[in-house]
């Protein structure tokens, strides 16, 4: 690819990555939306719609009557307003640094670069959240409206570490509420119902869920109870973080959430789901990664490695809802979500390459 082309890519990264847009941030992510409509009408000659759903603004391009191909990231981070006064977005060599560079504005630049080599759009959705970070509450339903008619997408995701993402474990969260009997605890705790104690039997059951040969983790995180130190504990909550790679083992793992029993005569259990994310399974991107690494031999790339990873994306909703999806088409670099986070300039224009031809193998298919 020309320098001009990677000179192009940098600079459009560097006003995205210079818009802060933590998901959390109504105002900040509508902002880093309209700026992305305007780099995207840039490399693609059509303007954006700019979604809103549940006070949300997402970014979306439709090309065609009928959505073949959906081209899927997002536009949220996880660093606070503020980042940028003491870590700005900067390149050294052949890295770029800055808040959300990895995780996934370059993504992001790459996907519209990619987008913008094709000879003609229709049949392809591209469409940017802007609360993936957070889990999709109001994109979801946006992403379900793309994928009516979608026959793959591609999440632009950053790679880990180069390789592209064909499986993703889900991810759901859970909050055991313990419930006791409060007591004094010097005149007569025998009165009481310990909610802490309860809390450490149920800690010890909860961690033992666990099934690692089948890539299943079930941790207790967060731990309250108790209101003064000489008072029994009447009520404590215990927040349970669940990484599993198949539906099957979350289906399992919340039945036996929901089927705890209490050890201490009195004390009651309540298992409360929270937020949820279905596994992307490797069956999901089989078909497309083998289109994939075809892609890379025939534009002379290097040969493209798959890898499973525990994080989610918003691919995940898609694999769950049927549509082969392919994951990681984004950035390489590294340190997602931790300072420092960099991505390797030269290979920005590889995999906007890649991907540009990688569309138009999906696009050829019946």
């Amino acid at each position: 690819m020309p320098a001009t082309l990677t000179a192009r890519l940098v600079a459009d990264l560097a006003t995205l990555v210079s818009c802060e847009s933590p998901s959390d941030d109504l105002r900040a992510t509508t902002e880093c939306a309209g700026l992305a409509a305007q780099i995207g009408e840039a490399w693609l000659g059509e303007k954006a719609e700019q979604v809103r759903f549940s006070d949300r603004v997402h970014v979306r391009w439709r090309f065609g009557q009928a959505s073949r191909v959906l081209l899927l990231g997002h536009l949220d981070t996880v660093w606070p307003v503020g980042t940028l006064a003491r870590w700005p977005f900067d390149v050294t060599g052949d890295r770029a640094t800055g808040p959300g560079v990895f995780d996934m504005k370059a993504g992001v630049v790459q996907l519209l670069a990619a987008a913008s080599q094709l000879d003609h759009l229709d049949g392809v959705t591209i469409l940017l959240t802007c609360d993936e970070e957070i889990g999709s509450p109001a994109g979801r339903a946006v992403i379900a409206e793309a994928i009516r008619d979608a026959a793959a997408v591609l999440v632009f995701e950053p790679s880990a570490d180069g390789a592209l993402k064909t499986a993703r474990k889900g991810v759901a969260q859970f909050r055991l509420r313990v419930s006791g009997r409060a007591a004094h605890a010097g005149l007569e705790p025998e009165r009481g119902v310990n909610a802490s104690v309860e809390a450490a039997h149920q800690v010890l059951a909860i961690a033992d869920l666990s099934a690692p040969e089948l890539g299943t983790t079930v941790t207790p995180t967060v731990l309250n109870a108790g209101t003064a130190v000489n008072v029994v504990p009447e009520s404590a909550t215990i927040a349970v973080d669940v990484r599993a790679a198949t539906i099957s083992e979350q289906d399992r793992v919340r039945a036996a959430l929901a089927s705890l029993r209490p050890v201490l005569a009195g004390a009651t259990l309540t298992s409360e789901p929270g937020m949820s994310v279905p596994p992307l399974e490797a069956g999901a991107s089989e078909r497309l990664f083998s289109l994939a690494r075809a892609t890379a031999a025939e534009l002379d790339l290097p040969a493209l490695r798959g890898t499973a990873v525990g994080g989610g994306s918003d691919g995940n909703f898609t694999a769950a809802a049927g549509v082969p999806t392919l994951d990681g088409l984004g950035a390489v670099g590294g340190n997602a979500h931790a300072e420092g986070e960099w991505i390797a300039v030269p290979a920005m224009s590889e995999r906007a390459a890649l991907a540009a031809g990688l569309i138009r193998r999906i696009l050829r298919q019946p």
